[in-house]
């Protein structure tokens, strides 16, 4: 039930990776709320935390729920279905989400991030708001902030192209913020969505807009910096978007021009790859969802011609895949944790997304995505589109 979702996220002294602790432990929020004292006493929290687990007030989540209600906002859990695949794949997802506005299928989505410095420069600005509209125009999904400088211009660029965005927020989603952007808040509400991890009537603090940062890359398929710092929130959107998995963009900018030292850092360290305009990042995001896209690539001569002579042909034989190595029982142990190896053995002869593998094995979500991220480095599984994961060994004895 909502309500202990909304009970254990609000216990002070938890924060994030006590909240994962405790779902490692109980599973769920419920069967953490009828928990005992002793249930608790091994768990690595803070003694604020074990206090407030034992406090079995149901009063502030249910004025939560209220609020949520009087306010037309939704409320998103882990365990709903509805929860974006993208963003459960991170290293501390949201536990809950509340949205104002349209609830996005965020995993079906061409969805880019664009972030940049809150004192853009002009030409800065300019360029988001010209990103922004040609992204929106053609189909994708815009997702920033809503700060001044060039959050605030990317907002501006997608409803300019009538097309919906997302905004993330640092506070309750009932609180315009910052107060030059009321007018934005309430343009953002009615067209798009409202994101934000913090409950209703909770104010914007410093303090919450770095974690913020992840949800913006995990939400999306990546992430453009139009201008920033190397010391920067933008540049802490980028790391997470990089730690994810995402792909990351930046926008060139002169070199005699201060609000390039971000940007033109990550072309660079290739950490980012360069784009003069929206084409450059729609080719991307075309591969993931080419039916979300009202856009095209334009292919060569010789790009057509690759692609007639790899379609195959209609009497031609498959030739069946190539048989993969099979790892024996002694090098299982050595090579592979428990977990890592039932997960290879769910993965026999089939693709499953973490989701299916964390139903299919009863392993905590947090765990299945530790387990998938080592499988990865150590080249035993890959990633294929869809957010779905194949193995490239076969066990012994679960081969069949």
């Amino acid at each position: 039930m909502v309500v202990y979702w909304l009970w254990l996220t609000t216990r002070k002294g938890l924060g994030r990776e006590g909240l994962l602790t405790v779902l490692d432990c109980f599973d769920t929020p419920e069967r953490a709320y009828y928990g005992r004292r002793e249930d608790y006493e091994d768990l690595p929290l803070s003694p604020e935390a074990r206090e407030a687990l034992l406090d079995k007030s149901l009063d502030g989540a249910k004025r939560i729920l209220d609020d949520c209600d009087r306010l037309g906002i939704e409320v998103m859990t882990l365990q709903d279905a509805r929860y974006p695949q993208r963003l459960r794949q991170i290293a501390q997802p949201p536990a809950v989400l509340y949205i104002k506005g349209r609830v996005f299928r965020f995993d079906e989505e061409a969805a880019i991030g664009i972030v940049g410095s809150r004192s853009p420069a002009q030409v800065s600005q300019v360029r988001a708001e010209r990103f922004s509209m040609g992204l929106t125009s053609r189909g994708a999904l815009v997702v920033t902030g809503i700060a001044q400088g060039i959050d605030s211009s990317a907002i501006r660029g997608a409803l300019m192209a009538g097309g919906p965005v997302v905004s993330l927020l640092a506070g309750g989603a009932d609180i315009p913020y910052p107060r030059q952007s009321q007018d934005l808040y309430h343009d953002v509400a009615a067209v798009g969505a409202l994101v934000s991890e913090y409950p209703p009537g909770t104010p914007h603090r410093g303090e919450h807009f770095k974690p913020r940062n992840r949800i913006i890359s995990g939400l999306t398929l990546g992430v453009l910096a139009v201008e920033c710092e190397r010391d920067s929130g933008t540049m802490l959107t980028v790391n997470h978007a990089l730690e994810q998995g995402r792909e990351v963009y930046a926008v060139p900018i002169g070199l005699e021009e201060r609000c390039a030292r971000g940007t033109n850092w990550l072309i660079k360290r290739k950490l980012a790859k360069l784009v003069e305009d929206e084409r450059d990042i729609l080719e991307e995001l075309w591969e993931h969802c080419p039916d979300k896209l009202t856009w095209r690539p334009a292919l060569s001569p010789e790009q057509r011609a690759a692609r007639q002579t790899d379609k195959p042909q209609e009497h031609s034989q498959e030739k069946p895949p190539p048989r993969q190595p099979v790892i024996s029982r002694q090098e299982q142990r050595e090579r592979f944790t428990d977990d890592q190896t039932e997960l290879l053995a769910a993965l026999a002869k089939r693709e499953l997304n973490a989701d299916e593998l964390v139903e299919k094995t009863q392993i905590p979500a947090r765990r299945v995505l530790t387990a998938l991220t080592m499988l990865q480095v150590d080249g035993a599984v890959e990633e294929r589109p869809g957010r779905r994961f194949r193995a490239l060994v076969e066990l012994e004895g679960f081969n069949k």
